[in-house]
C-alpha cells in the first residue's frame, strides 16, 4: 500500500489486520493475537490480551538494537542560556534511575504520580520513569494555581508529587514550591512525598515529606521495565480550563504506543536518526504525544524547548532552533506563528539562519487562518501542513500524511482523517450534512488506537459529554464541514457558532476575513447577546508590528474596510459593525484565544480568570472594552 486513499481503505476494511500489522511495530511482552475488544461499547479496548512497557519501547529496545549513542533529546533553554544533550543510552540510563527513586517512595504499577515541571529534561524522564513502573503520571502545566493543582490532586490521588523549585515564564522566575505546598494544604488526598528538583534560579526550603532530586538520584538504584497489560491507563491529563470536578482524560498503552509509533513516520515524515521540534508544552498533549512519547518511539531526536516564539530574546529563536538541530519537522501551534508574524511581519530573523534542514511545518490546537497559512507558506517555501486533533484523541483526527504522499493543501482544512478515523458532519436532527454545509462534526465508533477509552473514574460523563448526542459517534465539540473531495474544514468550537436574526453564522469565516487585511496579525470574533437579534457579532483585532496605527482617522478607516470585507466576502447577514482594534488577545498557555471568556464578560457575566490563561494583564486590559466602559 502506497497511497492514502489504499492505507485508509485498509483501516476502513480491514480494521483488525490493518491495527495488527501496525502493533508489529511495537515490542511486546506478550504479542496481542486481537486488535479491538467491542464487547461492551461504548468502551471499546485496543490489544486486550497485549503486554507491553511504553518506556520499555520509548527507550531500551532502540539501545539495545546498538543506538544507544544516537541522540534522543535535546534541551534547548533560551531563558537560562543553557543546553543538553541525551544519547538513547544516558536517557534510559536517567530514567531507571528516576523509576528507582520513584520506586523507593512506595511508586509501583497503577499507582499516580503528578508531574508538575517547567519544560526541563526532568519532566520528561519523570514521565518516562512512571511508565517504566507501569505507574501513572498526571502532569499539570508548571506554574498552574494551587487550587486548580489541588482539584487535580484530588482527583487523581497520587502517592507522589514531582515538581521542581520553580519555572521560568519570559523573563519571569515563578517559584512552585510555595503553589505546591499550598495545592497540597488545599488537597483532601495529600501524597505521601514530593520530589523536589532544585533549580539555581530559584531553590527551594525542603520540608519532611520532600525529597531532593539530586540526592534520590545519587542513591538509588535502576529499576526495569515492568510490563502492563495494553489496556491498563498511562497516564491521566486533565483537559484545560475545567471547573468543578476536572475531566481526566486517560490514555491505555498499548494503543497509543501503536499509534504513535505509526503517527510518526507516515503523518510527520520523521524516522529513527531525524529530529522534530515540537514547540509546545509537555503539560498539554502535544507535548505528551509529540515532545515525549512519539518521537522517543520512533527512534528519533526531539528538541525540548524551554522559551517562548518571540521574547526568550527575539522572533527568530525557531529558526535558530532548527540550524542548531538540524530539525526536518517544526510541530506548533498558529498563534506561535502569529505571534513571529507580528513581531517581524517581513520575516527578517529567518535570514539569519540556515534553515535548509526544514522539510515541513505542521500546525494544530487551534484553527490555523488561511492569512497565517500563506504568510508561513511564502515565507519558509515548503509545506505548511495544517492538522486537526484534541485532548481527547492522541494523535491526528485529520491531517496531510506527509509520509505517505503530500495530498492537495487546501487553506482553511485540515485536510483529510487518517486511518481509523470515520469523520461525518451531522446536522441538528443527526442527519449528513450535504457537502460544504456546516454542522457538528463527529467521529463514527469505535475510535482508533490511542484516542481516549473514558474518563479517569467517571464513565458515566464520558458516555454522557461525548457519546450520547448521537448514537455510534463521538461527539468533538468542534463544527464544520467537509467539501465535495472529504477534506475536513473546522471552523471552530460549536459554541462558536452564533445565531443572528436566525441565522447560523461561524464566527471563524468572519475571523477567517478579518485575518485577511495586511495590517492585521490576529484577531478574534464573538457573539454577544442582543436584544432585537438574539446574537450580533463583535471583532477584536491585533494589528501587525510597524504599522502606524496613530496616523490621523487610520482606526476608523481600518474599521470601515474590515466591516466591508465581512459584508463582501459573508453578507449583510453577517452584521459585523464592530470592531475594536486592541493591543492583544486573553488565550491560555496552548495558545488558544478565551473566546467563551470574552463573551461572558461581553454578556455581563463575572467571569472568572481561567486557570490556563498564559498573562491575566491582558485580560484586564481588555475587559473596558468587551463591556463598553
Amino acid at each position: 500500500m502506497t497511497t492514502y486513499e489504499e492505507i485508509f481503505r485498509s483501516s476502513v476494511d480491514d480494521r483488525e489486520g490493518f491495527w495488527l500489522r501496525a502493533a508489529e511495530g511495537i515490542d511486546w511482552h506478550v504479542a496481542p493475537t486481537r486488535a479491538l475488544d467491542e464487547s461492551t461499547p461504548p468502551f471499546y479496548r485496543w490489544f486486550p490480551d497485549g503486554e507491553l512497557n511504553v518506556a520499555h519501547n520509548a527507550l531500551d529496545r532502540h539501545v539495545d538494537a546498538g543506538h544507544g549513542e544516537r541522540t534522543a533529546l535535546v534541551y534547548d533553554s533560551p531563558v537560562t542560556g543553557s543546553r543538553r544533550t541525551y544519547t538513547y543510552a544516558q536517557l534510559r540510563d536517567e530514567v531507571a534511575l528516576f523509576a528507582g527513586v520513584l520506586r523507593e517512595q512506595g511508586v509501583g504499577h497503577g499507582d499516580r504520580v503528578v508531574v508538575y515541571m517547567p519544560m526541563v529534561p526532568e519532566a520528561a524522564i519523570a514521565m518516562l520513569a512512571c511508565a517504566r513502573l507501569g505507574a501513572v503520571h498526571s502532569v499539570v502545566f508548571g506554574g498552574f494555581a494551587a487550587k486548580e493543582l489541588a482539584v487535580r490532586i484530588d482527583d487523581a490521588g497520587p502517592k507522589v508529587v514531582v515538581s521542581a523549585s520553580c519555572g521560568i515564564e519570559g523573563t519571569r522566575v515563578i517559584e512552585y514550591k510555595p503553589l505546591l505546598d499550598r495545592a497540597i494544604a488545599l488537597s483532601e488526598r495529600k501524597p505521601d512525598s514530593t520530589v523536589i528538583l532544585q533549580r539555581e534560579q530559584a531553590t527551594a526550603s525542603l520540608g519532611p515529606t520532600d525529597v531532593d532530586w539530586a540526592d534520590a538520584l545519587a542513591h538509588a538504584t535502576p529499576a526495569d521495565p515492568v510490563p502492563v497489560r495494553a489496556t491498563d491507563p498511562l497516564y491521566v491529563l486533565y483537559t484545560s480550563g475545567t471547573t468543578g470536578k476536572p475531566k481526566g482524560v486517560v490514555r491505555d498503552s498499548g494503543g497509543y504506543a501503536v499509534a504513535l509509533n505509526w503517527s510518526m513516520p507516515n503523518i510527520y515524515d520523521v524516522g529513527a536518526g531525524e529530529t522534530i521540534f515540537t514547540a509546545s508544552d509537555v503539560g498539554w498533549v502535544v507535548g505528551h504525544s509529540y515532545i515525549v512519547y512519539a518521537p522517543l518511539l520512533a527512534g528519533a531526536t526531539t528538541v525540548l524547548y524551554e522559551g517562548k516564539p518571540v521574547g526568550t530574546p527575539d522572533a527568530g529563536q525557531f529558526w535558530r532552533v532548527v540550524q542548531d538541530n538540524d530539525v526536518k519537522s517544526v510541530f506548533t501551534a498558529p498563534t506561535a506563528f502569529r505571534a513571529i508574524k507580528k513581531e517581524d511581519p517581513r520575516g527578517e530573523f529567518l535570514g539569519q539562519y540556515d534553515v535548509s534542514s526544514l522539510r515541513y511545518l505542521f500546525l494544530a490546537g487551534e484553527r490555523l487562518d488561511p492569512e497565517t497559512h500563506r504568510w508561513a507558506s511564502e515565507l519558509l517555501d515548503i509545506p505548511v501542513i495544517d492538522h486537526w486533533w484534541q485532548t481527547e484523541t492522541g494523535w491526528p483526527i485529520a491531517a496531510n500524511p506527509a509520509g505517505i504522499e503530500l495530498l492537495e493543501i487546501k487553506p482553511g482544512s485540515p485536510t483529510r482523517p487518517m486511518p481509523g478515523w470515520d469523520i461525518q458532519v451531522l446536522d441538528e436532527r443527526g442527519r449528513p450534512a450535504e457537502p460544504g454545509v456546516d454542522g457538528a462534526i463527529v467521529a463514527g465508533l469505535p475510535l482508533p488506537p490511542g484516542a481516549f477509552p473514558t474518563l479517569w473514574n467517571d464513565d458515566e460523563r464520558y458516555v454522557s459529554s461525548y457519546m450520547s448526542a448521537f448514537e455510534g459517534y463521538y461527539l468533538t465539540g468542534d463544527g464544520g464541514h467537509l467539501d465535495a473531495d472529504g477534506y475536513v474544514f473546522v471552523m471552530g468550537r460549536t459554541d462558536d457558532v452564533i445565531n443572528v436574526a436566525g441565522h447560523r453564522l461561524s464566527t471563524g469565516g468572519m475571523e477567517e476575513v478579518l485575518a485577511s487585511h495586511p495590517d492585521v496579525a490576529e484577531c478574534a470574533v464573538i457573539g454577544v447577546a442582543d436584544t432585537m437579534k438574539g446574537q450580533i457579532p463583535r471583532g477584536f483585532v491585533v494589528l501587525k508590528s510597524g504599522v502606524d496605527s496613530d496616523a490621523e482617522g487610520y482606526e476608523d478607516t481600518l474599521r470601515a474596510e474590515l466591516v466591508q470585507m465581512v459584508r463582501d466576502q459573508i453578507g449583510a447577514v453577517a452584521s459585523l459593525k464592530d470592531v475594536a482594534i486592541v493591543p492583544a488577545l486573553p488565550k491560555t498557555r496552548s495558545g488558544k484565544i478565551l473566546r467563551k471568556t470574552m463573551r461572558g464578560i461581553a454578556d455581563g457575566a463575572e467571569e472568572p480568570v481561567p486557570s490556563t490563561i498564559d498573562d491575566p494583564s491582558v485580560l484586564d486590559t481588555l475587559r473596558p472594552v468587551l463591556r463598553r466602559e
